[in-house]
């Protein structure tokens, strides 16, 4: 496990938006999957259909202490993962396998990564060198060299720009492996890699997760689709 997280598991919920005590005001109740460890509610669906299939919390080891960054929620298609996991032959097992959470990095899958800050203080300039180190190290680990294209992922986003807490950052793989970057719903950034996209999902389902308990909740969820 990374030393840099700690592992979390959700609980989930329904809440009419109006009248939480987190001051939403949409009318519409909302399934949500709430991450414990920082409270976050996450949307059990996204407009597009994805589903939930696991939350997790980022760490950092700041000064000898693990300071929590952003919790995250990661959503997938139920059917395209189906297809290419029956595409591989891949056989029922009782825990999910390494070749299973593979098929997933390796394959245009249409992985989300919803990112929500809970760390004070934070500015683009410091999530632009965090993806810049840890998707790189990502990139290294899957054969690939170390590139300036790591630095692209916040695209748009000025470096000034301070992330308060509660704000959004968005990563999916789009079909053809490209990458787009969202920030407060705002598409920052948006081009074509093969190896930065496998990359982002190796961050969460690879052989060192950012946060291991939310790679084995996805992998419990790959496996109710064989």
């Amino acid at each position: 496990m990374n030393t840099d997280t700690l592992s979390t598991t959700g609980n989930r919920d329904t809440k009419e938006e109006k009248t939480t005590q987190d001051g939403v005001t949409d009318k519409k109740e909302m399934a949500v999957e709430v991450e414990r460890k920082t409270g976050i509610s996450f949307p059990l669906k996204l407009s597009d259909g994805k589903e939930l299939k696991a939350v997790g919390v980022r760490k950092k080891n700041v000064l000898g202490f693990l300071v929590k960054i952003y919790s995250f929620g990661l959503y997938a298609d139920n059917k395209t993962l189906m297809d290419v996991l029956k595409s591989k032959t891949v056989k029922a097992e009782a825990k999910a396998t390494k070749e299973m959470y593979r098929i997933v990095i390796d394959n245009p899958v249409g992985i989300t990564v919803k990112m929500v800050i809970v760390f004070s203080n934070l500015t683009t300039s410091m999530v632009r060198n965090n993806f810049n180190e840890t998707v790189g190290a990502a990139v290294k680990k899957l054969g690939g060299e170390k590139n300036d294209l790591t630095k692209r992922i916040m695209g748009e986003a000025k470096d000034g720009i301070k992330l308060t807490l509660g704000s959004e950052i968005e990563i999916t793989c789009l079909p053809g492996y490209v990458l787009e970057t969202k920030v407060h719903g705002k598409v920052v950034n948006k081009f074509e890699s093969e190896m930065l996209c496998r990359a982002c999902v190796y961050l969460y389902l690879g052989d060192d997760p950012l946060d291991k308990e939310a790679k084995e909740k996805f992998g419990m969820s790959l496996l109710s689709l064989i």
